[in-house]
């Protein structure tokens, strides 16, 4: 069985600010209790947490957006204040609680829990090799609550989807920072203004501009060009395709429920994230 990919993106948007409800303030103010010194502290400590203690490099090479030593700057230092258990645990926790505060009387609900379920059985269904965060998010228990267990779902599918966005990237020969170079110019931003890339050094985000214009990917003016809105395209499609496979598990008419169901969820939790550092 087949899913359109419409209905793949339209997950994926719709699972989007579920899933980040970890990166809220309510989840960082948790981290910053138990030591953690800022934001990526906690963002670092959280998303890491399924790879044990795995060295910065391991953690560079699994979530590929960040610029060489970013990891490094928290990644074994947090480990110092807390032990992944405790992390997993902590993030858990502290994202039920933020998503539950964001839904109110949606939190109650009894069609909440069917949500839940079928968000579940497509998280934990997809075959695991190559997906080293998602495989790694699959070996934690499936919690109970049917809020936890709809944001642990949502989380599953948003590293799922994303070990599959780095594929993509790979295939196509970017490279993490070059991806947010696209994802920027497709937003009339460039590395400088974009929040995820601003802080970084000037000759740095310089040398990847340059190397996109070598490439014909980027214009003088750091727009996308023909090739790269096509180069960009691609990528997505391929993410799309690769992300489809937790989402066989459900018959057409589950899927469409579960998109159906998580609408108000999403938009009782939606939130624009800034990922400044």
């Amino acid at each position: 069985m087949t899913h359109p990919q419409g209905k793949v993106r339209r997950l994926f948007e719709l699972i989007e600010p579920i899933a980040t409800v970890s990166f809220s303030e309510d989840v960082d103010r948790a981290f910053r209790e138990v030591g953690m010194r800022n934001f990526w502290d906690g963002y670092f400590a959280g998303r890491a947490a399924p790879l044990g203690l795995a060295p910065a490099e391991v953690v560079h090479a699994a979530f590929y957006n960040f610029a060489d030593g970013e990891v490094a700057r928290h990644i074994p230092w947090v480990w110092t204040r807390i032990s992944p258990e405790e992390a997993i645990s902590l993030r858990e926790r502290a994202s039920a609680a933020a998503l539950r505060r964001k839904l109110g009387d949606i939190a109650e609900d009894a069609g909440l829990q069917r949500i839940a379920d079928l968000a579940t059985r497509a998280a934990v269904s997809a075959p695991t090799e190559g997906r080293a965060l998602y495989a790694g998010l699959r070996a934690l228990a499936v919690p109970e609550d049917p809020v936890a267990r709809l944001w642990h779902a949502t989380t599953l599918l948003r590293e799922h989807r994303g070990d599959g966005h780095i594929a993509a990237l790979l295939a196509h020969g970017i490279g993490g920072i070059e991806g947010h170079a696209l994802l920027a110019a497709s937003f009339g931003l460039t590395l400088e203004t974009f929040g995820r890339t601003h802080h970084l050094p000037g000759a740095e985000l310089a040398t990847v501009a340059a190397g996109l214009r070598s490439r014909g990917l980027l214009d003088g003016d750091g727009a996308l060009t023909d090739a790269g809105r096509t180069t960009k395209q691609r990528i997505e499609d391929l993410t799309d395709t690769l992300a489809t496979a937790p989402y066989l598990a459900l018959d057409a008419e589950e899927l469409d429920e579960l998109i159906a169901g998580l609408g108000p969820v999403f938009a009782a939790a939606y939130e624009h994230i800034p990922l400044d550092s």
